[in-house]
């Protein structure tokens, strides 16, 4: 059996080709006439074809979304957001890994020219000189879910991480927490380096100075029960500055730069025996659904991963439609989801 065309479409329902062409692209057409067509469709199951349609208007319909690590829950979150977007505008998503490396940042984009996709949204957790030039001389359109700098011209969304950390240590404090120290990712990194900036902020806003700085060397649950154990030395040992400021023992709180981080750290603490909150009040960053399944649940900072994505796709399709568009900067604003790994 043959495969129905779109010229039999058009018999079927009684119109012209150009007419059925116009309903499936979602163009301007009577209610009538989409009816007809959309019947019609349906009755001979007929598909559009994408490749022909590629040819025809230029575009493959594909959009490329690349993360450092698809397993983080913030990145599921995005993803999720993101699809939502670009599937109800009629174009598919591809999610790529990019790796904590820039370079591999970097030839990502440049393999943009390939033309396999119309356009990028990168969520790049290390930026340098060479994934700029890269953006700027991408052929496809680019949107940033994150922080590069203003000449590389293009638009971004990115999270208030500095707001964030204000919340976690207002919130702390008012629950009388001041031996606040502090579970980081690589700085080296987008967000370590805002989270650590942040958090030295935070504290002196309160007039505080941190008891102790861990960095994990990954924003990964492993990492974190590593780093864990050596916020645990830390917290125990008569040469910290933690110990000699703090006579009573160490930090009586961790704000950790990211859920993973936060969750590894409490696996870690409840190995030592001690109680979270009771002993160390635990807050986490990205407030992904990780949050709320680990025990206790976790007290998280939300930086609106969904809403990020759901802006940066929107952000997106717009500078495919007009690409001399002037780039927008947008900042999401934080909020602070409280369980019961505070007190």
């Amino acid at each position: 059996m043959s495969r129905p065309t779109i010229a039999g479409v058009a018999r079927a329902a009684g119109v012209s080709v150009a007419s059925v062409s116009r309903v499936l692209n979602g163009l301007p057409a009577t209610e009538e006439m989409t009816e007809r067509v959309r019947r019609a469709v349906a009755e001979l199951g007929y598909v559009p074809d994408a490749r022909a349609r590629s040819l025809k208007v230029g575009r493959t319909f594909q959009l490329t979304l690349a993360v450092a690590d698809v397993g983080n829950p913030v990145y599921v979150t995005m993803m999720r957001a993101v699809e939502e977007v670009v599937s109800a505008a009629g174009y598919r998503l591809v999610v790529t890994t990019t790796g904590p490396e820039v370079v591999d940042e970097v030839a990502l984009v440049q393999g943009m020219a390939r033309g396999y996709a119309d356009g990028l949204l990168i969520s790049p957790i290390r930026v340098d000189e060479d994934l700029v030039k890269a953006i700027r001389a991408c052929e496809v359109p680019v949107v940033v879910a994150g922080s590069v700098p203003s000449k590389a011209g293009v638009d971004t969304v990115r999270a208030n991480s500095p707001k964030g950390m204000l919340l976690a240590v207002d919130h702390l404090t008012y629950c009388g927490r001041r031996r606040i120290a502090f579970l980081n990712g690589p700085a080296d990194t987008v967000p370590g380096a805002a989270r650590a900036k942040g958090f030295a902020e935070a504290l002196k806003a309160h007039n505080l100075k941190p008891v102790a700085v861990v960095e994990a060397n990954d924003f990964t649950f492993a990492a974190g029960r590593t780093a864990g154990l050596e916020l645990l030395k830390s917290r125990g040992s008569a040469k910290t500055r933690a110990s000699s400021s703090h006579p009573g023992g160490g930090f009586d709180a961790v704000v950790c730069a990211n859920d993973l981080l936060a969750v590894g750290l409490m696996h870690e603490l409840a190995a030592g025996g001690l109680d979270v909150p009771g002993d160390v009040a635990v807050v986490g960053m990205d407030d992904s659904e990780l949050a709320e399944q680990s025990f206790p649940p976790l007290t998280s900072v939300n930086l609106g991963s969904a809403e990020r994505g759901r802006r940066a796709a929107e952000l997106l399709l717009a500078r495919i439609d007009d690409n001399d568009r002037t780039p927008r900067r947008i900042v999401v604003q934080p909020s602070l989801s409280i369980r019961r790994s505070t007190p």
